[in-house]
């Protein structure tokens, strides 16, 4: 397991809105990469995007994708939010996250649990009964998949846990939000040498 924290600082919205495509990018490679991937997102102050996120890979291979996302991130692109803006080039940050404290217990009646058949990338070690599992928190709408194990049992244990852990780093962002001064990572970004670099609206990586 991997846990990040994807910042846009102190940033504007096109920085919170590069934290959004940034998400979806990542969700994306760890779906290709065969890993579980869960995110929740800070508070919005509008409708482009989170000021931050967890983002949490499970699986083999999880950390080697990591050490690709960790450091600054670049988006070059015309700002959506603001027509004719003169600046392109917008900056994120990736963090190794902060320790999240022990989850509390979940209320059942809160949870619904789908199972549904798990597969490798490639197909390969494909399960051939309906073993994965998916845990929906309904009170928030957070979900988690697991399907690393075997037994459809224990990947109901592991997506209990792991929606646990998101329901706690979503309050961990919330608070990290009210004390941002106090958090180094929401309030620097080395603009440095740039770890990953995207282009374009729909956040195309630079070859």
């Amino acid at each position: 397991m991997k846990r990040l924290l994807v910042s846009s600082g102190a940033g504007p919205a096109e920085c919170r809105l590069a934290v959004a495509h940034a998400l979806r990018r990542l969700g994306a490679e760890a779906e290709e990469a065969g890993l579980d991937f869960a995110a929740v997102e800070g508070p919005r102050p509008d409708d482009w995007g989170p000021v931050s996120a967890l983002a949490t890979l499970y699986g083999e291979g999880a950390e080697i994708l990591a050490r690709r996302w960790l450091g600054t991130i670049l988006w070059t692109a015309e700002s959506p939010a603001r027509p004719h803006h003169k600046r392109r080039n917008w900056f994120i940050g990736v963090h190794e996250s902060p320790e999240i404290p022990q989850a509390p217990l979940l209320d059942l009646a809160d949870l619904r649990f789908e199972a549904f058949r798990a597969g490798g990338p490639g197909g390969q070690h494909q399960n051939v009964t309906d073993s994965a599992v998916r845990a929906v928190h309904l009170p928030t709408g957070l979900s988690v998949v697991a399907r690393e194990e075997r037994s459809q049992h224990r990947n109901k244990a592991a997506a209990l846990a792991r929606l646990g852990e998101m329901l706690m780093g979503q309050a961990v962002l919330a608070a990290a939000s009210a004390r941002r001064k106090d958090w180094l990572a929401h309030k620097s970004l080395e603009r440095g040498a740039p770890v990953r670099r995207f282009k374009g609206p729909r956040f195309q990586p630079e070859a």
